[in-house]
C-alpha cells in the first residue's frame, strides 16, 4: 500500500481527498495546506495527519503527493518533490509561466521521478469512450475537431485578477483534450476574445468569452469556445469529424426524462456544476495514478503533456493581444531538454 500525501486543503484539495481516500491502494497519511485550520479539519475528516508541506517533503516513507494548492505554488512543490524521490500528481496548469514550467521540466525529469498532471476531463468516460473509438479508427483520420465549454457562470472578479487567466485557468483544459485527441501539440494558434459576460472582468485584464482556433502541421484542425456565463448550465460537449465519419460526446443531463407532445419535445438541462459532472473523471483519475505507479506503467498525462497546453495558452494569449498567428515552437515545448 502506498503511502501519500495530500498538499492543499482548499476545494479542489476536499475534492480530490474523496478520491484518494475510496482507494485500497494508498492511505493518506497526512494533510498539507498554509491555511493550518483548513489542513487540521480536513486531515480529521480523513484520519490523516495535519502538517506543513516541509514535513511531508522531508518524510522518506511518503511515497507520493498529490499537489492541490494555489497555482503559483505548482512549480516550486513539484520540483521539492520529485527532488525528495517522491512521485506527483499536479492539478493543472503547471504554472501560470512557461518559462517557470520549462524550469520545473527539466528538474524534474533530471530526477527520474514521475509527475502527472491533473487535466481530469481526459478520464471522463464519455470522452475516454470517443478518444478510445478514434484510436481504433472507427471514423477514419481525425479532420475536424470541436470542442465547446462553456460555464454557468463567472467566478469572482478577484479569482480572475490571480487565475492566470481564461486561456491558463479554464480553456488549459480544451487545450490539453485537443493535444491528447490529436496526438500532440499544434503547429500554430490564433485567438479571438473579449469581456461580454462582466464588465469587471475586462477591467481585470482579462476576456471572459473567446474562440481559439488551433492547426495541425499537416492540415487539422481544433476549434475551441469558452465562455464563462451559460445559464442553463455545465456545458461541455465534444465533436470529431473523421474522413470516414463523426464521433460527438454529448451533455450529462440532470436526468434522462424527456417529455414529447404535440407542443414538441422538452428534456433536462445539463448538470450545473462541475463537480456533478467530473466527479467521476477524479475518481479514475487518481486511480489511474496509482495503477502507473504500482505497475510501472507511463503517466497517463505527463509532465511534459502539461507543458504543451500551458504552451498553447501562452500562444493563444499572444495571439489575441497581437492579433496574430502565433507559431508553437520547439523551445516553448522544452524538446531541446527531450
Amino acid at each position: 500500500m502506498l503511502k501519500v500525501a495530500l498538499l492543499g486543503a482548499g476545494r479542489i484539495g476536499q475534492v480530490h481527498a474523496r478520491s484518494m481516500t475510496a482507494s485500497r491502494q494508498c492511505r493518506v497519511a497526512a494533510v498539507a495546506d498554509v491555511n493550518a485550520a483548513a489542513a487540521d479539519t480536513l486531515a480529521a475528516e480523513i484520519g490523516a495527519e495535519s502538517c506543513s508541506v516541509e514535513a511531508v517533503i522531508a518524510d522518506p516513507t511518503i511515497d507520493a503527493v498529490l499537489i492541490a494548492t494555489s497555482t503559483d505554488t505548482h512549480s516550486d512543490l513539484i520540483t521539492r518533490a520529485t527532488a525528495a524521490g517522491k512521485a506527483v500528481l499536479c492539478e493543472k496548469p503547471v504554472d501560470l509561466s512557461l518559462d517557470r514550467a520549462l524550469a520545473t521540466l527539466a528538474a524534474a525529469e533530471a530526477t527520474g521521478r514521475p509527475v502527472m498532471i491533473g487535466f481530469n476531463r481526459r478520464f471522463d468516460p464519455n470522452f475516454a469512450a470517443l478518444k478510445a473509438a478514434f484510436e481504433a479508427g472507427e471514423i477514419g483520420k481525425g479532420e475536424l475537431l470541436s470542442i465547446t465549454s462553456y460555464d454557468p457562470a463567472p467566478p469572482p472578479v478577484e479569482y480572475i485578477k490571480v487565475s492566470g487567466g481564461l486561456f491558463r485557468d479554464m480553456m488549459i483544459h480544451d487545450f490539453d483534450m485537443a493535444c491528447w485527441i490529436f496526438g500532440g501539440p499544434p503547429a500554430r494558434v490564433t485567438a479571438h476574445g473579449a469581456a461580454l459576460v462582466d464588465p469587471a472582468i475586462g477591467t481585470a485584464g482579462d476576456i471572459d468569452t473567446a474562440v481559439v482556433t488551433m492547426v495541425w502541421a499537416d492540415g487539422r484542425i481544433a476549434v475551441i469556445k469558452n465562455s464563462r456565463r451559460a445559464g442553463y448550465g455545465y456545458d461541455q460537449r465534444l465533436e470529431l469529424l473523421g474522413s470516414g465519419g463523426l464521433l460527438s460526446a454529448q451533455n450529462v443531463l440532470e436526468n434522462t426524462v424527456q417529455k414529447v407532445t404535440p407542443q414538441g419535445a422538452v428534456a433536462a438541462k445539463p448538470v450545473h456544476f462541475f463537480l456533478e459532472r467530473y466527479m467521476r473523471a477524479y475518481e479514475i483519475e487518481w486511480q489511474a495514478f496509482l495503477d502507473a505507479l504500482t505497475q510501472g506503467a507511463p503517466m497517463p498525462v505527463t509532465l511534459r503533456e502539461g507543458v504543451a497546453a500551458l504552451a498553447c495558452a501562452e500562444a493563444a494569449a499572444r495571439a489575441l493581444v497581437g492579433g496574430v498567428t502565433v507559431e508553437i515552437t520547439a523551445a516553448m515545448l522544452g524538446a531541446g531538454d527531450a
